[in-house]
């Protein structure tokens, strides 16, 4: 998994590339987490093609510190298998998916 950081807006984006899996969950989880206490993160997925439950927890938890701090958390360029698992999982109706980072930044 590589994570690129960068920023849309006044929100940072962590661009990940790569399989967000149990062995890739750890270091993905420091960086969300440690961008998130710089401000509203929005995570680009349009590079990962597959998402395990643990990295759906992943996501959940930082999805759960940004609202205890009062800041944003959303996905975007969900591939349709990962799209799938969100639904499935109910996560599309927790973590706010957006189709482009500007509409991200803007929602």
């Amino acid at each position: 998994m590589e994570i690129t950081e960068t920023t849309e807006g006044a929100m940072g984006v962590a661009v990940l590339d790569g399989r967000l899996d149990t062995a890739t969950a750890p270091a993905t989880e420091a960086k969300l987490l440690a961008m998130l206490e710089k401000g509203g993160v929005i995570a680009d997925l349009s590079a990962v093609r597959y998402v395990s439950s643990a990295g759906l927890r992943v996501l959940l938890k930082a999805a759960k510190q940004a609202k205890a701090a009062g800041r944003g958390f959303s996905v975007v360029g969900l591939q349709p298998a990962v799209r799938e698992v969100f639904e499935i999982s109910g996560f599309d109706k927790i973590i706010p998916a957006f189709d482009s980072r500007a509409a991200a930044a803007a929602g």
